[in-house]
């Protein structure tokens, strides 16, 4: 081979491996990413309670619903769930009504459906966004990642209250949330499974 080809062939295979190398670092900062743009962007990011809970710093977690319900009026909440790759993410009930102040809990359901063990963590968001200073979580499975094994099915609660002084305007409050796999924490796939499914196609 003319060492001009061979140097051609190397220099190649060196963008080659760049790239490589740059899809892989850019789906393991994929979250952290997403968590600072939000954050830049005042957009699906936890409250400040959220982040002092999920940071081991206590407060969130022990504090009590407000003791002082309004029984005069009524918000609907509504759960969402949005899942960025192949399991079953859903909440048990779509949408209730409650009284602020009152401490209420939905459960979550999630199955991973691959044929991999997978981890994940969950990023919630607010509509409207000024309802996020107003909705306080004492317990959620956003503050933490989880490892599923194949097939594995979790239930997780959301134990929050909506604080009495919300806006009289705000009649409706969307909890929405985005799960998302956390990259570089568990192994692909199997080879052999790709194959055998390969096999089948011919």
């Amino acid at each position: 081979m003319p060492s001009a080809l061979r140097s051609d062939n190397l220099r190649m295979m060196g963008k080659l491996a760049v790239i490589v190398l740059a899809m892989f670092g850019f789906g393991y900062a994929l979250v952290p990413l997403y968590r600072t743009i939000c954050d830049a962007l005042g957009i699906n990011v936890l409250t400040l309670n959220e982040r002092i809970t999920s940071a081991g710093l206590g407060g969130t977690r022990e504090r009590k619903a407000s003791t002082q319900i309004d029984y005069s009026r009524s918000v609907t909440i509504e759960f969402d769930a949005n899942a960025r790759g192949p399991w079953d993410f859903k909440p048990a009930v779509r949408s209730l009504q409650v009284h602020p102040g009152e401490l209420t809990t939905v459960m979550y359901e999630f199955r991973n459906v691959q044929n991999r063990t997978m981890a994940a963590q969950a990023i919630p968001s607010y509509a409207p966004m000024q309802a996020a200073a107003h909705f306080t979580k004492l317990e959620c499975f956003c503050f933490n990642e989880y490892t599923l094994k194949p097939g594995e099915s979790k239930q997780w609660p959301v134990v929050f209250y909506v604080d009495p002084k919300l806006p009289k305007d705000v009649t409706t409050i969307t909890l929405s949330y985005t799960f998302f796999e956390v990259g570089g924490k568990v192994q692909p796939a199997p080879k052999t499974a790709a194959a055998e499914s390969g096999k089948v196609g011919t």
